[in-house]
Parts: structure tokens; sequence; C-alpha cells
């Protein structure tokens, strides 16, 4: 059953609207290279931050399916509350080196790394907390961009490449069901369990304007994957110093007594500033 805290973060994400208001209430930046995040999760009192380093980009197609491999490592940080760098945890194999959006089950943090392609291949991990020992649990013949365990109900669910097709398994890798997104609105990058067969998933949409530029959209959803809908959306239009929409891709969301906290890093090392975790009260 949910927890008193679950209900709550699921009811405090569900009242989030366009008229929303965002304050930013703790800025960490991250002095290290952390190249381009993908996932966050909260786990015994670090963050896990999962990040693809990029050696030979892949060289792009019409369709997504056709581009290159590249060639790149799968990081997944391990930070203190302070934002100190404790462990850099590599993952992945041969042209398997893109981490996505992860999750934590309350026993281990589960991480999906694929081809930087759609329609390619992934493998799953998981990591424990205590003393970072990785283990492989499944391969999928699909590029999996995100990957979470539902404790309740004992299944795992993912997405694929801008989350178009979403995927629920066993933890063995079984498939159980595999359906077709019915949102454009945003394409998925990460997620997080919120409840038995609740799930809160953000992302982007690259939005091209008239005068030739690209805004990025940006989205949250309740999607309900063991009935195949999205419950609720809202869009994000908060943005971060170097000018990224902040549900670009590492997004955690947790609640206290005040209300909801939406925790983001929607920088690349690269960009102006570097990564930073920002955290936001809404109000």
């Amino acid at each position: 059953m949910p927890t008193p805290a679950i209900e709550r973060l699921a009811d405090a994400v569900s009242a989030l609207d366009r008229r929303s208001r965002f304050e930013l209430v703790d800025e960490i930046r991250l002095d290290f290279p952390t190249h381009h995040p993908q996932g966050m999760a909260f786990a015994k009192g670090l963050t896990f931050l999962s990040s693809v380093e990029i050696h030979e980009a892949p060289r792009p197609a019409a369709d997504p399916a056709l581009r290159t491999p590249g060639r790149g490592t799968g990081h997944v940080f391990v930070l203190e509350a302070g934002g100190e760098l404790i462990r850099d945890i590599h993952l992945g194999e041969d042209t398997v080196y893109h981490p996505g959006g992860i999750d934590f089950d309350g026993h281990h943090v589960w991480v999906s790394v694929a081809e930087y392609r759609a329609g390619s291949r992934s493998i799953v991990y998981t990591i424990d907390p205590d003393t970072f020992e990785v283990r492989e649990r499944f391969r999928v013949d699909d590029h999996i961009g995100w990957i979470l365990r539902d404790p309740g109900l004992d299944l795992v669910f993912g997405g694929s490449w801008g989350s178009r097709q979403l995927y629920t398994w066993d933890t063995e890798g079984r498939l159980v069901d595999e359906w077709e997104n019915p949102g454009h609105f945003v394409d998925y990058q990460d997620a997080q369990l919120l409840g038995p067969g609740l799930l809160l998933c953000s992302g982007i949409s690259l939005l091209p304007q008239a005068d030739g530029t690209t805004l990025e959209l940006g989205g949250l959803a309740l999607v309900e994957p063991l009935r195949q809908r999205i419950t609720w959306e809202a869009p994000i239009s908060v943005f971060s110093g170097a000018g990224h929409v902040i549900t670009r891709n590492p997004v955690a969301v947790t609640a206290d007594e005040s209300g909801l906290l939406i925790h983001a890093a929607p920088d690349d090392g690269d960009d102006d500033g570097g990564t930073r975790i920002l955290s936001y009260r809404i109000i």
C-alpha cells in the first residue's frame, strides 16, 4: 500500500499546473566533468547521477535507428549531499554506452544503458547503494531510455527512444506488456515511481520557431502503465541559466511539510556555468 509520504507526493505533483510558480531554493554546482547528465535518483543519503561521455558522436540520420553508434563511456556518478563526487561507476560495453533515466526501488538503483540510436539494444543494471556493486539484470533488443522497478508489483517499467514505446517486464527481463505511448506532448527522458503502478515521467519537445530557433518545451506526466494511460500532464517553462528547460534530462521530486520540491540537472558539463543540481519549491 502507498505510504502517506508517497500519497502526499503524488497529490502534490497532480496539483501542479500552468499557473504554478517555481522558487529556486538550492543550487549545487558540480566541480568535476559531468558530460551530458541523463537521470537522477536519491538513495541512502546519496545522489546517483547517470551521464554519457561522448568520444565520437553518432552521425545523424532522418531515421534515428540508422544513426551510426558512435563511441562513448557510460557513467553513474555517486555524490554526497553537497555534490562531492565519491564514486564514478562505468557501465556498458562496446557501443552500448548511453545511460538513461534511473530510479531507486528501496534496495537498488536501476540503470539502463543503450546504444545511442533508436531501435538498438540495451543492458539493464542495478547498483547496490551501500556497496556500489553492479549487477547485470537483463538485456533488451531496443534502445531503453529510462528504467525503474516497482517493488509493490515486482515489475520493471521502461521506455524506448523518446518513450514512443512503453514496456513492462518481470525482474528477469521477460516481457509482460508493450504499448504505444498515446501522448506526443513531450518525449520522456527520466521517470520516477510515485506508487504502485504510478510513474512520474519528465522530458522535453524541441519545437521549431518562426525565427529559425528551437524552443525546449518541458513537461511532466503521470503514467499508469498497467492501464496503458496518461492521467495528467503539465507543461514546464522554467529555464536554467544556460537556457535549458529544467526537465531536459535528470529530474527527481520529493515532498516535505511545505510542499513539492523538483530537483533537476538540465545543463551539461560544458555549458556556461557547468552542471548544477537545481532545487525548486512549487509555490
